[in-house]
């Protein structure tokens, strides 16, 4: 009887044991009820669901396969991977019906853009894009028209994307969720470190072979002694990070000049080709403004 007594009392305290340290899992790995693999898995998909858009984009209105992705290396739009990720986990408390999940995306989308246009101009030293000319935008960052699409985005994004993106996630097991998540980040987070590299050595060879006068005219001066004054840096910068690969990964890079005026690097690049091949010539193409405008032959 008393063994029964012990071993009744033993498996009571290994069910506490057990229940507690599941609590703890649960608040180390859970997101706003999501599992903290499981957003990593959302970022990857939907960055390279954005990728697919973009390039679908491009040819639709340049008639080119041109590449559209953020880094240097995979198929990947981060821009879209961060904005399906904060849709997921900030619209949850949203989603009550459509009015709600427009406002939501209003908001959320609005500050995404704005936050990722400031981390390509000050990591990156890049413009992804420039709404300038379009009505009511601030810094060229965010606009009032983008910032409505985004509330309709958010009500298809809700009812109609992420159901079976959650329901093709939840097909795989958790370890295997877990192996894909962690080599997926690992993947992107050195990827954004060699890009970030490639990017400063780029725009380095830009002013000293093209004369430029960029902002922080000053940092690109230092650099230009780092890297021409260091042998493996440059063989690296000549055979790796060429003006051709950087061109072709990134064909609608910009750069700002030291009066504040934006420049393509592919109208300083006339030499290259900045897409991978033509498709078609479109009647109607998206200018630098946003505009629909007919193609003169």
């Amino acid at each position: 009887m008393e063994e029964l007594k012990e071993k009744v009392l033993n498996e009571q305290v290994e069910n506490i044991k057990f229940k507690q340290k599941d609590n703890i899992n649960k608040k180390e790995k859970n997101i706003f009820g999501f599992s903290i693999w499981n957003i990593v898995v959302y970022f990857i998909i939907y960055s390279i669901i954005g990728y697919i858009i973009e390039t679908i984009f491009g040819l639709i209105t340049k008639g080119v396969i041109e590449s559209r992705q953020n880094f240097l290396y995979g198929p990947f739009c981060c821009i879209y991977g961060v904005g399906g990720l904060v849709a997921v986990v900030c619209l949850k408390k949203f989603n009550k019906n459509n009015f709600t999940i427009f406002l939501g995306g209003v908001l959320i989308g609005t500050l995404v853009e704005y936050f990722i246009s400031l981390i390509g101009e000050f990591i990156f030293h890049i413009k992804w894009w420039d709404y300038s000319n379009l009505p009511f935008n601030l810094n060229g960052r965010i606009c009032i028209a983008f910032s409505i699409l985004w509330g309709f985005l958010a009500i298809f994004f809700i009812r109609n994307i992420h159901p079976h993106v959650e329901k093709f996630v939840n097909k795989f097991s958790k370890k295997t969720i877990k192996i894909i998540a962690i080599i997926g980040i690992t993947f992107l987070f050195l990827n954004m470190i060699i890009t970030s590299l490639a990017l400063e050595i780029f725009f380095t060879r830009l002013v000293n072979e093209y004369n430029l006068e960029l902002k922080d005219m000053d940092h690109y001066i230092i650099r230009i002694g780092e890297i021409y004054n260091n042998k493996t840096v440059k063989e690296i910068s000549d055979k790796i990070f060429t003006n051709e690969k950087m061109l072709k990964t990134f064909p609608n890079i910009k750069v700002t000049n030291k009066d504040g005026e934006i420049i393509y690097v592919r109208e300083i690049l006339k030499d290259i080709q900045p897409y991978y091949f033509k498709v078609f010539t479109p009647r109607l193409k998206v200018d630098e403004n946003g505009n629909l405008v007919k193609v003169v032959n």
